[in-house]
């Protein structure tokens, strides 16, 4: 039996129940003028929308809820997942979970590839590298 693509982007879809955004960098650190020290880089955002962050484990469980292994990538601690409709997130966009579920919130990730394209796309998948933000001390 041929699988029913548009039955399985709804399947998936009712899944992403975050709200994610991606933000592109949109020019240079603006200086702080007491300091000289670089602040915030200027963002635009590309989207806002359903979406979900996934650690390798949370790709192993949608996939056994899909009945359907659509994310298996071992070498990438996380992944976003957003519906076909969403744009393409680029190499160094940041990704961010805006609504409180399991610890997600808070927490920046970069996207550490090109959005991934397939033939047959289900949905859009994104490698992602968790942004660290502050050291605790120098090496």
């Amino acid at each position: 039996m041929p699988l029913d693509l548009s039955q399985a982007r709804a399947d998936l879809e009712a899944q992403l129940t975050d709200t994610v955004r991606i933000s592109r960098t949109a020019g240079q650190p603006i200086l702080d003028p007491e300091t000289g020290e670089p602040g915030q880089t200027p963002t635009t955002v590309v989207y806002d929308g359903p979406g979900a962050v996934l650690s390798t484990h949370g790709q192993i469980v949608l996939g056994q809820v899909l009945g359907q292994d659509w994310l298996s990538e071992g070498s990438a601690w996380y992944r976003l997942v957003t519906p076909v409709s969403a744009p393409v997130a680029l190499i160094g966009d940041l990704v961010e979970v805006l609504t409180e579920t399991g610890g997600l919130a808070g927490r920046i990730w970069l996207a550490d590839d090109v959005t991934e394209a397939s033939t047959v796309e289900i949905c859009r998948s994104t490698r992602l590298m968790e942004r660290i933000t502050t050291a605790s001390s120098a090496i």
